[in-house]
């Protein structure tokens, strides 16, 4: 596509002649990433347009269909609080990627890593010698009444006297195309991981072009970054150990911290894996306790440490600051680096700039005004209906407001709790954030965006990920960037103006290396959690033998006319602990449906099925991409129905469908996992709970005041799984002592008790 072929309509807006962008309209009023004022692509944008329109919307959209199965499968998620369908929320990528110039990337850096500088050396002064607050830097109000200003970590030496090691900043565009900061993100910046995903996808789905658009990697980062953690460790061995620090699996963006783990090669912990002794830390592992260096915390600052910060988090490591003190461990970011967040402190960032470099401060910021300075209160009363006003220290629950859309009445309630406690607020001016083509439906449609960029701490300086993670609002009239607000997320490119650093964190071929064979021992939550994946997925699977023996036996047989129907009822009602049903067509439907789609029932299929995920999520870390895959098949594969009113054909084509899944993460737990302590854990919760089953399926059936009749016992072997075997032995002769040995006393049967 070339700049001729892209005009302006008669309505004021953009659009291209030909191809994929012929209804993309920029929207004017605010910047657009694609195409300048005068309607033309941007140079940079062209030769990703042109490849775009050879590949054509039809193969654009089937091959992001692939994408979308890719991101389903990986079970990359962002959770979302308080909203009943926002948990484990697929996460929402776009095919068209956010580019920027090589030119503009420079630029932008320079802005990022100075600004990095500032809010590090001024995070050493305030928990030092706080010459900011003494010379009037910094007001005192905005650091002492700030609930992040840690007072615990006064006088703390971290290591290397550095306290920001990796940062965040969104950064947004001015109406005149400059860029300007929107946010910082100081204390466990989010982010980098889904940015890797989002490449890992995208350049997988269109390799072509990403390769013929030269486009930066992202490996490099992630190397400065394992660099950084290895650098920072207290002790100054070859090895140190480096853990990631988790809430757990209900945390917004806990993909991102299994995700993390997986790729850098460190352990993923929680707090309780954790423990504190004589100022060290320690991970609890089953073969004892082994001392940990680096922390790289994905929570915030409060709930790392019960015993100094928030004593009621159950998400910390009592003694931690103590640790910290002593300076036995190394945190990333420091603790109490959260202070930088405020949006108070915005308002001082160019004076301590000048204060801290001696420099002029190279990338802006949005005009915001402290309330509780007079002469800013005054500005801020004076324009209050174009204003975005924000609490000056973060709380949960409270969230910027427009005053754009509020009435008289509101605008004068808000106007008088900003009067009332000026210090406790901010006013910032609303800017257009700047759009960019998102492609929706098939049609390519502008869409406000804002993007986050992060850095690492290399040297004296800091090193930028050369692309980051864009995100774009619900609809073109929101102004509301966020993932928690239905938004969705793009891959950055960032074009380079050299040959592209082909550098991989994987190890090059021909690199000598020693032959390891350690990382077998793990903590005990670990492997308590696996021990119960592996009982709940034989309780799943044996829950749906059952209820398949019944389904098939229903579909051809009157309930009346199947003997062998009332037996596999009652085993089916004492394998998920429930009163035996009226043994009826009515009751045992009823009972079914309670077992297969109650949602309530404790030991039923749906809330085991949940538990499979639930507990798959928690050693999410310890899991191969084929074992999740397994895994989010087992959650999302089986829906509700209503046995009597559902098609019966169809439940037992979902059970069948459910039990070729099992089969899938039975081999690939066996083919797949090195025989650890992992694996030895999971086969140890699989065989107890399997022998368990067993042995209650002959109670119920078999262990009865009469025999069962030979309907009943074939119904049996079918649902251990063992009637082949049984045929091969003593053809069709079907006797109940042969039956009862198979399944208890035969060693050599996979499905008997012996076994």
């Amino acid at each position: 596509m070339t700049t001729e072929a892209m005009t302006v309509n008669s309505g004021g807006v953009a659009e291209s002649a030909a191809g994929l962008f012929t209804a993309y309209r920029a929207r004017f009023g605010a910047p657009d990433e694609m195409m300048d004022e005068a309607g033309a692509v941007r140079p940079h944008w062209q030769q990703l347009a042109r490849l775009l329109d050879d590949v054509g919307p039809t193969e654009l959209e089937k091959r992001w269909a692939i994408a979308r199965q890719m991101i389903h499968e990986n079970g990359v998620t962002y959770n979302v609080y308080g909203d009943p369908a926002g948990m484990d929320r697929p996460w929402v990528l776009d095919a068209l990627p956010l580019v920027y110039s090589a030119e503009e990337w420079i630029t932008l850096c320079d802005g990022l890593v100075q600004r990095a500088r500032v809010l590090d050396l001024a995070l050493a002064d305030l928990y030092g010698p706080q010459r900011l607050l003494q010379d009037s830097i910094i007001p005192p109000e905005i650091v002492f009444a700030n609930p992040s200003f840690l007072r615990p970590l006064r006088g703390v030496k971290p290591a290397g006297d550095r306290w920001l090691h990796v940062a965040a900043t969104d950064v947004g565009r001015n109406r005149d195309g400059s860029f300007c900061i929107l946010a910082d993100r100081t204390q466990a910046p989010s982010g980098a991981g889904y940015a890797l995903e989002n490449r890992i996808v995208v350049s997988r789905t269109m390799p072509d072009i990403f390769r013929d658009c030269r486009v930066n990697r992202l490996a490099t980062f992630f190397r400065s970054m394992r660099l950084l953690l290895q650098m920072v460790a207290p002790r100054k061995i070859e090895n140190p150990r480096v853990v990631i620090l988790t809430p757990g699996p209900y945390n917004e963006t806990y993909f991102e911290h299994a995700y993390l783990a997986r790729y850098l090669g460190y352990t993923l912990v929680e707090g309780a894996d954790l423990t504190v002794r004589d100022n060290r830390v320690y991970m609890k592992m089953l073969g004892g306790l082994q001392q940990v260096d680096v922390i790289f915390r994905r929570q915030d600052d409060n709930y790392c440490d019960p015993l100094e910060l928030m004593p009621d988090s159950t998400l910390g490591v009592a003694g931690l600051v103590q640790a910290v003190h002593a300076g036995n461990v190394t945190v990333v970011n420091a603790l109490g680096s959260g202070v930088m967040e405020s949006p108070a402190l915005e308002m001082f960032v160019p004076q301590m700039c000048r204060y801290l470099l001696g420099e002029e401060l190279k990338l802006p910021a949005v005009r915001s005004y402290w309330c509780g300075d007079q002469e800013s209160l005054q500005y801020v009363m004076a324009h209050f209906n174009n204003l975005l006003i924000k609490p000056a220290f973060y709380k949960v629950g409270q969230s910027p407001i427009s005053t754009d859309g509020l009435t008289a009445s509101q605008l004068d309630e808000l106007r008088a709790r900003v009067q009332s406690q000026p210090s406790q607020y901010v006013a910032e001016e609303q800017i257009p954030l700047s759009t960019a083509p998102v492609l929706i439906d098939g049609r390519v449609e502008a869409r406000h965006i804002a993007f986050r960029s992060h850095l690492v701490a290399a040297g004296d300086t800091y090193s930028v990920m050369p692309g980051g993670l864009a995100r774009f609002s619900i609809s073109a009239e929101s102004m509301i960037v966020s993932m928690q607000r239905g938004g969705g997320s793009k891959d950055t490119w960032v074009l380079s103006g050299k040959p592209v650093d082909s550098f991989s964190m994987l190890t090059p071929p021909g690199t000598q290396m020693e032959v390891s064979r350690a990382g077998d021992d793990l903590s005990s939550r670990v492997a308590d959690n696996l021990y119960w994946l592996g009982r709940y997925v034989e309780r799943a699977e044996a829950i749906v033998r059952l209820g398949r023996g019944i389904i098939a036996r229903s579909v051809d047989h009157n309930f009346d006319s199947s003997p062998e129907l009332p037996a596999l009822i009652r085993a089916l009602a004492d394998q998920v602990q429930l009163p035996q049903p009226n043994l009826t067509s009515a009751g045992g439907e009823h009972m079914l449906n309670q077992v297969l789609f109650g949602a309530e029932l404790a030991y039923g299929l749906q809330m085991t099925l949940s538990s499979i995920y639930g507990t798959a999520s928690l050693v999410r870390d310890r899991m191969s991409i084929d074992i999740w895959r397994i895994i989010n098949r087992l959650d999302g594969d089986f829906a509700p129905v209503n046995v009597p009113s559902g098609q019966l054909s169809d439940v037992l084509a979902s059970l069948d469908k459910l039990i070729v899944t099992f089969a899938a993460f039975g081999g690939l737990a066996m083919e797949s996992m090195t025989r650890g302590l992992a694996w030895r854990f999971l086969d140890m919760g699989r065989l107890i709970e399997r022998g368990a089953d067993i042995v209650q399926l002959c109670l119920s059936t078999l262990h009865t005041d009469h025999p069962p009749v030979p309907t009943a016992l074939e119904a049996i072997l079918e649902v251990a799984d063992s009637a082949i075997t049984y045929r091969r032995r003593y053809m069709t002769s079907l006797q109940m002592p042969l039956i009862a040995d198979l399944l208890l006393a035969d060693e050599t049967n996979p499905r008997a008790l012996a076994f």
